[in-house]
C-alpha cells in the first residue's frame, strides 16, 4: 500500500496532496487529499490494481465523463478524474459528515420520518440522473453521504463505466460490480441493459433496511444472498416493525418486485407513493340523512389532540389528555359522547368538521392541540359547532405539568358549561378523576395505553412494563391496574402466549383494581373478559359486565364484551341490543361493526349481518373478523355472490339440514348423506372453517373444533362428514341444522 501511495505522490504532484487513506474495498481506495490549485479537501479514489488492470483505462475515462455532467444539490459531483501510473481515478468534495452505513451501526433502525426523507431525497437525485439516462448500478448505504443534514449520493456513474469498460476483457476476475445484498435480480442475473427500474429495487433494499434494521435479503456469501433473493419470498416489513404503515409497506413490497415491470415507472413515483394516502371522502348529503338519526342535542366528539412539542414521542401524552376529557365526559348521563375508537380514526386527518360531526352522529367537536416544554405546559382547546364549523368555545392553559388534572378538569368544565348540559351533580364536584396524585406514574400509564392500542406481541410486552413500572410508583393505581390486566387478557385472546400462562395473571391485576376501587368500569370490564374467556363462570363474568354498563354507559368496550358473552350463551336477541349499543357508541370501528354482525348471525337475522359485515368492511378492507362473520353468514344462508364459494345448502327454499345425531350414535361418525346438498369444489368455504376455528379458539381460551368438513368432490366420491382439529381444552361440535350452525359446546378440565 505504501508503494501505492508512493506511486500516487509522484503521479499527482503539483495537482493533489494526498493526506491520508480514508478507507478501501474491492474495487477502488479512498485519500483524503488536498486541491493544490484550489486550496480545498477532496476525496481522491483510485481503482484497485486487480480491477484497472482489467479494464480499458481510455474507455473508463471517457465513460465517467458522462457523470460529470450530473448537476443536483442530492448527487456528490465529479470534479476531476485522470490516470496515475496506469491506475484510473477520480475526485469528487470530500463530505466530512458520515455515511448512511454508519448511522445504521450506531442505530440499527431509524425513525420512519427520517427514513423517508432520506429516501425521498435520493430517489429525487435517481430521477433526475434516469431523465439523464444515467443508472447508478450500485445504490447501497456506503454510497450515500449526509452533507449538513441532507442526503447526498456518491460514485454516480462509477458502476456503469466500470461495467462498460471491462466488457469483454473481465471474464474470470471474479469481481462484480454491485453489492449483493441491494443488487436487482436482473442485475445480478447479469443483464447490461439495465434502466431506472434496477435503481428502485436498490433503492427499495436500502429503505427496507433503514425500517427494519437489515436489507430483506442477508447470506453468507454473495451466492447465498442471490439464492435467497431468486428463491424466496420478499419478507413482510411489519413482521420486523409492526409500526410501519400499512401503505409504507405495500410502496415497499411494490419497489422490491422482482420483475422490473411490477415496479414503480420511475423513481418519482416511487417517491410520491412515500407519502401517506389522502383520505377519499364521498359526501351523500341526501343519503345519509334519509339514512342516519339526527345527533341528539347534547353530543359532542373528542378528537385526539395534536402535537406541537420539538418531540415527537409526546404523542402519547397527546391522546392521553384527550382521553382523560372524553372519559370525565362519558360519565354525565346527559351528554352522548363519541368512542374513543371513532373518535381516533380522524387522528391525523384535514376532515371537515361538519363532515366528522356527521360521521360520528356528533353536534360538537372538541379539538385542540398541546405543547410540552420540560415543566411547562400550554393546552390550547376549541368547542366547534358540527352545523356550521364555528367556534362556540376556546381558550389556552399556560401551566405547569403538576397542573395537568385541573386543566382536562378546566377543559371538561367548560365544555358542560357551553352545552349547558345538566351535571346532576353537585356543582363544585371534579370531573376529571385523576386516580394518581404521581405525574410519573400518570405519565406512564399514558405510554402504556398509548402502545396497547396497537395490539401486537410486541408493544403488548412493552406496555405491559410500563404498566408495572406505573403500579410500582402507585401501588393504588387503579387504572394501571385495569390496563395490566387488559394487556394480559389481549396477549390470550390473540394466543400471543399461552393461556394458562397470561390468564391468572389477568385475573390477579383485574382483583386488585377492583379492591382499590370499585366504581372503576374498567375493572370490573377486564375481569368479566377472564372469566368469560378463561375461568368459565358465567353468572361473575355477566354480574361484573352489568356493573360496568351500570357505572360507565357509555364504555363501548363493556357492550362488546357483553354481546360476545349473550351470544355464546345462547340469548342472540339481547346480544343484538348490546351490540348495537356498542356500535352505536363507536360507529368507526371496525371490529365493533363485525361484533354486531354476528350477534345478527346467531339472530338468524342473514340479511342484516350481511349487510352490517359490509359497513365493516367499508372501515376495514383487511378484517380477518369481518370476512370470518361474513364466511359464517353465507355458508348458513346459502348465499355464495360475495365470497364466490360454492353453497353447502339447498338454494331456493329452506329445507331442513341433517340432525346432528350421526348413523352409529357415536361422535365423529358420519351423518346422513342429503341428496340436496352440493359438493364444495372452492377450499375457501373450508378456509372460512378454520378461521371460525381460531376465533372460537381465541375466545374460549383453546378450543377443539370438530368442524363441518365439505368434500372437494362429487358427492359420489365420498360423503360430507366430520373432521376434527385440536385446539386444547374447549370440545366445540358444529352441525348445520335449520340452514345455522349448531353448536353444542364441552367443556374441558383447566389442565
Amino acid at each position: 500500500m505504501e508503494n501505492l501511495l508512493d506511486r500516487l505522490q509522484e503521479a499527482l504532484a503539483g495537482r493533489y496532496t494526498i493526506e491520508r487513506e480514508l478507507g478501501h474495498g474491492g474495487m477502488a481506495t479512498v485519500y483524503l487529499a488536498e486541491d493544490v490549485k484550489h486550496r480545498r479537501p477532496v476525496a481522491l479514489k483510485v481503482l484497485s490494481p486487480e480491477l484497472a488492470a482489467g479494464l480499458g483505462t481510455e474507455r473508463f475515462l471517457r465513460e465517467i465523463q458522462i457523470a460529470a455532467r450530473l448537476a443536483h444539490p442530492h448527487i456528490l459531483p465529479l470534479h476531476d478524474s485522470g490516470e496515475a501510473h496506469d491506475l484510473p481515478y477520480f475526485v469528487m468534495p470530500y463530505v466530512e459528515g458520515e455515511t448512511l452505513r454508519g448511522r445504521l451501526l450506531r442505530e440499527r433502525q431509524l425513525p420512519i420520518e427520517d427514513a423517508l426523507r432520506i429516501t425521498r431525497e435520493v430517489g429525487d437525485a435517481l430521477a433526475y440522473a434516469h431523465h439523464q439516462d444515467i443508472v447508478h448500478r450500485d445504490i447501497k448505504p456506503e454510497n450515500i453521504l449526509f452533507q449538513t443534514g441532507h442526503a447526498v449520493v456518491s460514485d454516480f456513474g462509477i458502476a456503469r463505466a466500470i461495467n462498460v469498460a471491462g466488457k469483454g476483457r473481465m471474464t474470470g476476475t471474479g469481481i462484480a460490480v454491485g453489492t449483493p445484498g441491494y443488487m436487482s435480480p436482473e442485475q445480478a442475473g447479469g443483464d447490461d441493459e439495465l434502466d431506472g427500474r434496477s435503481d428502485i429495487y436498490s433503492l427499495g433494499c436500502v429503505l427496507f433496511e433503514m425500517l427494519a434494521g437489515g436489507p430483506p435479503f442477508s447470506g453468507w456469501s454473495a451466492q447465498a444472498i442471490l439464492a435467497r433473493q431468486l428463491l424466496e419470498p420478499m419478507p413482510h416489513l411489519r413482521t420486523f416493525r409492526d409500526t410501519v404503515p400499512e401503505w409504507l409497506e405495500q410502496a415497499v413490497t411494490r419497489a422490491l418486485a422482482n420483475a422490473p415491470v411490477d415496479r414503480f415507472e420511475g423513481a418519482a413515483a416511487f417517491v410520491a407513493a412515500l407519502s401517506p394516502p389522502s383520505p377519499v371522502t364521498v359526501v351523500e348529503p341526501t343519503r345519509i340523512r334519509a339514512q342516519t338519526a339526527p345527533a341528539p342535542e347534547h353530543s359532542i366528539a373528542v378528537l385526539p389532540f395534536v402535537n406541537l412539542s420539538a418531540d415527537p414521542e409526546n404523542g402519547y401524552f397527546c391522546d392521553g389528555m384527550a382521553e382523560e376529557i372524553l372519559n370525565a365526559l362519558s360519565a354525565l348521563p346527559a351528554l352522548r359522547v363519541a368512542s374513543r375508537t371513532s373518535s381516533t380514526a380522524f387522528k391525523g386527518t384535514t376532515e371537515d368538521i361538519r363532515v366528522i360531526g356527521e360521521k360520528l352522529r356528533v353536534r360538537t367537536v372538541l379539538e385542540g392541540s398541546v405543547r410540552r416544554a420540560d415543566t411547562r405546559l400550554r393546552v390550547t382547546a376549541q368547542l366547534i359547532n358540527a352545523a356550521d364549523g364555528f367556534h362556540l368555545w376556546s381558550h389556552t392553559y399556560d401551566r405547569e405539568m403538576k397542573d395537568v388534572f385541573a386543566v382536562q378538569d378546566e377543559i371538561a368544565r367548560a365544555i358542560v358549561n357551553a352545552l349547558k348540559v345538566n351535571l346532576e351533580r353537585e356543582s363544585g364536584a371534579v370531573l376529571v378523576e385523576p386516580h394518581t396524585d404521581n405525574l410519573e406514574a400518570y405519565a406512564l400509564y399514558m405510554k402504556a395505553r398509548y402502545l396497547w392500542r396497537r395490539k401486537s406481541a410486541g408493544a403488548l410486552t412493552k406496555c405491559i412494563e410500563y404498566f408495572e413500572q406505573a403500579i410500582a410508583l402507585d401501588p393504588c393505581y387503579s387504572l394501571a391496574h385495569a390496563g395490566l390486566a387488559d394487556s394480559y387478557v389481549t396477549l390470550g385472546y390473540w394466543n400471543y402466549l399461552p393461556p394458562k400462562q397470561v390468564f391468572p395473571r389477568a385475573r390477579a391485576a383485574a382483583e386488585s383494581a377492583v379492591g382499590i376501587d370499585d366504581r372503576l368500569a374498567e375493572a370490573h370490564t377486564s375481569r368479566a373478559c377472564v372469566s368469560l374467556l378463561y375461568d368459565w363462570d358465567w353468572p361473575r363474568a355477566e354480574q361484573d359486565f352489568l356493573r360496568a354498563i351500570q357505572l360507565k354507559d357509555g364504555y363501548s368496550t363493556a357492550h362488546f364484551w357483553y354481546a360476545c358473552y349473550l351470544w355464546s350463551m345462547g340469548r342472540a336477541a339481547e346480544s343484538v341490543d348490546q351490540a348495537s349499543r356498542a356500535q352505536a357508541l363507536a360507529p368507526l370501528s371496525p371490529v365493533v361493526n363485525a361484533n354486531l354482525g354476528w350477534a345478527l348471525y346467531f339472530e338468524r337475522r342473514y340479511d342484516e349481518a350481511i349487510a352490517q359485515c359490509g359497513k365493516a368492511l367499508d372501515l376495514d378492507t383487511h378484517s380477518l373478523m369481518t370476512y370470518t362473520v361474513l364466511g359464517q353468514v353465507y355458508a348458513a344462508a346459502s348465499r355464495s355472490a360475495r365470497c364466490n364459494a360454492p353453497s353447502v345448502f339447498p338454494v331456493g327454499r329452506r329445507s331442513r339440514a341433517p340432525r346432528s345425531a350421526t348413523r352409529t350414535g357415536r361422535e365423529g361418525s358420519y351423518p346422513k348423506r342429503r341428496k340436496s346438498y352440493t359438493s364444495c369444489r372452492s377450499d375457501r368455504l373450508r378456509t372460512t372453517c378454520r378461521h371460525f376455528a381460531r376465533h372460537w379458539s381465541t375466545l374460549g381460551s383453546a378450543i377443539r373444533i370438530k368442524r363441518w368438513a365439505v368434500s372437494t368432490g362429487p358427492m359420489t366420491s365420498g360423503p360430507i362428514g366430520w373432521s376434527t382439529q385440536e385446539y386444547g381444552r374447549y370440545s366445540m361440535t358444529c352441525a348445520p341444522t335449520r340452514g345455522l350452525p349448531r353448536c353444542s359446546a364441552r367443556w374441558a378440565s383447566p389442565d
